[in-house]
């Protein structure tokens, strides 16, 4: 019987050189000296997708040793990145021209910028892209985070990917011990859920079966903002995983505090996935009530119910053969809060935004120690000038 494959994200680093509106995870890094280490990394099991992530992974100077052992283990790797460390990216891409690269673009260029707060990020962003694009990698995208600020911008990035032959990719607000987050909320549901109706009816006029999938995921978005249940089940710690900087392993990055289902650096794999401790996080995980809609467990979840997605894709190709394009108002909840069924501030209520919230950072003791003496930003600064100034 062969063996089975989890899907698997990888959180290297927590240390960050951006500075996102949505996001304080750079005002909280982790100290270099216990991040995830090779020994560690050869413990995870066989995966048939990774995602490296962090705080900012290209931050790590091993970046490509810790590539280059999962790709013993995993079939596919995608690495979500801010783009600011071409140099590094592109000398990772040369060695492994197989690897995904996703560049976290928050809209057209003076919107990225005030909102990712890294001095020129969208033309560095841009440009690596491009640079990746012309060496023929075809694995590269943009990914982007949206809210009221951006939401705008949400289709002419869309298109300007689809003029450059790249992946888009979208996510929306969320918070989390993750994004040391508990504020992020849309105020302006109906605008935003009007722009991810167009780029929905974009995707669905394309010719790439692949987009209208995608279709389906930015609709359970702005069922997501309005706060609705998931439209898919969540199978997070049954099949997928999340490991942290301190081999933490996790269910997802989307709870509220950190939930811990055992210690690789300390574990086998075996011992903890079959851990009193993991099947304690399981049964939270049926629990669950955030509802979350991020691309780390809806992938998975509309891969393992198809037909449910699938079915969503047939009827609105369907719909557009008789003219008529998707519309948010298709989901019930749109038309109640349009109808005055529904308050804005009954909605608020239902997102993941509790404004009386005390954030759970999920850092360790020495990484909470280093920030006693400096900011969390002062400490990655001095850390990336050291890097740069060893040359």
């Amino acid at each position: 019987m062969a063996e089975k494959k989890l899907n698997g994200t990888v959180i290297v680093t927590y240390r960050c050189n951006a500075r996102c509106s949505m996001c304080n995870r750079y005002k909280a890094p982790s100290k270099p000296e216990e991040e995830i280490s090779i020994e560690t990394i050869k413990k995870l099991p066989k995966m048939y997708f990774t995602n490296i992530t962090g705080g900012e992974p290209f931050i790590r100077t091993d970046i490509k040793d810790i590539v280059r052992e999962l790709y013993k283990k995993s079939d596919r790797i995608v690495i979500s990145t801010n783009g600011f460390f071409t140099d590094r990216i592109v000398d990772l891409c040369k060695e492994f021209p197989q690897i995904g690269i996703r560049i976290s673009i928050e809209g057209l260029e003076n919107t990225n910028n005030e909102i990712r707060g890294l001095e020129n990020g969208y033309q560095r962003g841009y440009q690596t892209l491009k640079k990746l694009r012309e060496m023929g990698m075809t694995d590269v995208g943009f990914g982007m985070t949206v809210q009221d600020k951006n939401a705008p911008d949400l289709v002419p990035l869309y298109k300007l990917s689809d003029e450059m032959g790249m992946e888009f990719a979208t996510a929306s607000l969320h918070n989390s011990f993750y994004f040391v987050e508990a504020k992020n909320i849309i105020k302006d549901r109906p605008m935003v859920a009007q722009n991810f109706e167009n780029l929905v009816n974009e995707l669905l006029v394309s010719k790439s079966p692949k987009k209208w999938f995608r279709a389906y995921f930015n609709h359970g978005l702005i069922n997501y903002i309005y706060g609705q249940k998931r439209l898919l089940p969540c199978d997070m710690s049954f099949d997928t995983f999340f490991i942290d900087p301190y081999g933490d392993v996790m269910p997802c990055n989307g709870t509220k505090d950190k939930e811990v289902m055992g210690n690789l650096n300390e574990q086998t794999w075996d011992e903890l996935w079959s851990s009193p401790a993991a099947e304690e996080v399981r049964k939270k995980v049926r629990c669950c009530d955030r509802d979350c809609w991020m691309i780390g467990s809806v992938s998975p979840a509309m891969h393992k119910y198809i037909w449910v997605p699938a079915w969503w894709v047939i009827t609105h190709k369907l719909k557009f053969w008789t003219k008529k394009k998707y519309s948010m108002y298709e989901n019930k909840i749109v038309r109640d809060l349009r109808d005055g069924k529904v308050t804005k501030e009954e909605l608020d209520k239902c997102s993941t935004c509790d404004m009386c919230a005390v954030v759970n950072n999920g850092l360790s003791e020495a990484s909470m120690e280093q920030l006693k003496d400096r900011s969390g930003e002062e400490i990655v600064d001095a850390d990336i000038a050291a890097q740069y100034s060893d040359k």
